[in-house]
């Protein structure tokens, strides 16, 4: 059937959620997607789609026959436009459980832009409309070969719609607090203190590379030399880090810098906007948000990301258990080891003799890098385990007193000569328990900051930046001589953590050549390396640089976690795979031979 040319203006088109009742018996123009067909005979229902929302339309014969034929031809996915009259629906045809569910569109004009093929999964999300429909469960890859289809869908669009919201959310904050947003370059220099760059070929300078930014670090702590003295951007970063679950190749953050000021202003500038933030997703945040020390969150929890949603703190109990008759904890805790447990409350009947045995000293444990566990439960006001009989009465007192334990406890113990191990495996297994064991409230949201983090960290024997080398470290490094001396330095360093993920990272940043020139030669750097690396940057030092910090937040992460999305992914509108490819573009790709003689480059290819 041939289509007839209808002309419907679209100059006064709305969206489908602009619909209400007080629109009723007037004639609107709407434009989308056809979500679901229902056939009843006579009359012809579908729901029209579009970023909003859905609305139903209908097909009557009795008022426009020819209409209704054309419409029969309609299926899922076709793009069309439409006018039509608003009409309030009958009693017992109206569906709470959709916005426009009180109302349908009486269509009497109908363009058909364009048809649609089979779609390779289900678009239309009738979780919307229809209770009963069957969850969404696509393999993400298929999904991701076809993101403009998979975007299409009315969760997708919402978190498009929602970062957008939180993106003009933090510019306008900025903006209130004197903020300024500048661009800084993607095509940089390559300056390998961190992760693998990407390089970009010159094709104008022979066997020379540019580096895609992994941060705008450098740059921003030159706007502040410039003056301009509150900076922000929302900007793409690349890392070529080895590949993880939840994480890109390219990436988001909000970065920001600040002169004159120094920790307590990045918290309090901070801390509204988080608040902010996670407020248009109708959740509740407030702070302050509590300080624990790197030491601390280490010793308590594991890690240096604690998830404070529960409590389950780790406690040391080697000094206790030195002269203890089971050789295992005895040799461990004079030798220089560590023994550490946490307590389950009331969980003596759930967790069976059989499951912390078999399931967590055999299986769980060995998973996270630990040799063993040992586990007791608190029965009427004594230990119980396999083992307890080799504790005497007053150190089993002990232990219950150090853990706080009550009748139904559960006490896991983890025990090496590798304190480092312990407080590793430890925290691991306490987030193991919290999530299975239910502890860990889902909608419940637990900001911290981290503190006080080592300024180096030993990898393959030789001083390294545990955040970068540009930041400000206490002032025992002056005196620091050797590498137990540079260990023990300690920086003026910040960590935004928020239900046990890094959201953010900053800190207050070196502002004079001597101590930046030092911390470089400290990281085994040559004056030449120095030079050639990092001298535009240390030469910009010496021209009355103000005291500066500032910090920046991997925005993927922030928004994925207020919108609970099970993976970064779901926020980003076009984002490669678990393995850096995009299936859509099937990138990275090859190049023709063309373009690398132009780059004065060669492929290399191994023989199998």
């Amino acid at each position: 059937m041939r289509w007839p040319i209808v002309t419907i203006e679209l100059n006064n088109r709305r969206y489908c959620s602009d619909l209400s009742l007080d629109l009723t018996n007037q004639d609107v123009v709407l434009a989308g997607w056809i979500d679901t067909i229902r056939d009843h005979g006579q009359l012809l229902f579908m729901h029209l789609r579009d970023r909003s929302g859905v609305v139903q339309i209908v097909f009557n014969p009795e008022e426009n026959k020819d209409l209704h034929s054309q419409a029969e031809q309609l299926r899922s996915e076709y793009c069309v436009a439409l006018k039509g009259t608003v009409i309030e629906r009958d009693d017992e045809a109206k569906n709470p459980h959709v916005p426009t569910g009180m109302l349908e569109v009486h269509v009497s004009n109908l363009i058909l832009y364009n048809k649609a093929k089979t779609p390779p999964f289900l678009i239309s999300e009738k979780s919307v409309t229809d209770e009963d429909s069957p969850d969404f469960n696509v393999d993400e890859d298929l999904r991701l070969n076809y993101r403009y289809l998979d975007l299409r869908r009315h969760s997708m669009q919402q978190n498009m719609i929602t970062r957008h919201k939180i993106m003009r959310s933090i510019r306008e904050y900025l903006d209130e607090k004197g903020f300024i947003d500048v661009e800084t370059p993607v095509l940089t220099k390559s300056t390998p203190e961190g992760a693998r760059d990407y390089l970009v070929p010159s094709r104008h300078h022979d066997n020379c590379f540019y580096a895609l930014p992994q941060s705008p670090q450098m740059f921003k702590q030159l706007l502040m030399v410039s003056g301009l003295d509150k900076y922000y951007q929302i900007v793409k970063c690349f890392r070529d880090e080895d590949l993880r679950p939840n994480r890109q190749p390219e990436f988001t953050q909000l970065d920001l810098e600040a002169s004159f000021i120094d920790e307590p202003y990045i918290y309090s500038l901070l801390e509204p906007l988080i608040e902010r933030v996670f407020s248009i997703a109708g959740k509740s945040l407030q702070g302050p948000f509590p300080h624990i020390t790197y030491e601390e969150a280490m010793n308590s929890y594991g890690n240096d990301h604690p998830d404070l949603r529960f409590d389950m703190k780790m406690v040391d109990v080697t000094d206790l258990l030195t002269d203890v008759n089971y050789k295992i904890f005895n040799s461990i805790a004079n030798n220089n080891g560590a023994i550490k447990g946490i307590k389950v409350p009331n969980k003596a009947a759930d967790m069976s003799k059989n499951m912390l045995q078999e399931e967590l000293a055999k299986k769980v444990v060995p998973k996270f890098g630990g040799k063993g566990m040992t586990w007791m439960k608190v029965i009427d006001g004594k230990l119980e385990s396999n083992i307890v009989q080799f504790f005497s009465d007053q150190e089993q007192a002990a232990l219950i007193k150090a853990l706080d334990a009550s009748n139904n406890d559960v006490l896991l113990f983890v025990a090496d000569t590798n304190k480092a191990l312990v407080n590793d495996v430890l925290g691991r297994l306490r987030l193991y328990v919290g999530q299975k064991w239910g502890f860990i409230d889902p909608s419940k949201i637990a900001a911290c900051w981290v503190t006080d983090f080592p300024m180096f960290e030993l990898k393959d024997n030789r001083l390294n930046s545990m955040h970068h080398p540009f930041t400000q470290p206490d002032d025992s490094f002056l005196s620091a001589q050797t590498t137990e001396d540079f260990l023990a330095v300690k920086s003026r360093a910040y960590d935004l953590v928020i239900n046990g993920e890094e959201i953010g990272g900053g800190s207050i940043r070196i502002h004079d050549a001597e101590t930046q020139a030092k911390i470089f030669q400290t990281l085994g750097l040559t004056d030449d390396d120095i030079k050639q690396k990092f001298g535009f940057f240390v030469d910009a030092l010496t021209y009355g640089t103000p005291p500066h910090g500032g910090l920046a937040l991997g925005m993927d992460r922030l928004v994925s976690m207020v919108l609970d999305t099970d993976s970064i992914r779901e926020v980003i509108a076009f984002p490669k795979n678990r393995v850096a490819f995009c299936p859509l573009t099937q990138a990275p790709a090859n190049v023709g031979n063309q373009q690398l003689d132009e780059l004065k480059l060669s492929c290399i290819v191994e023989e199998a």
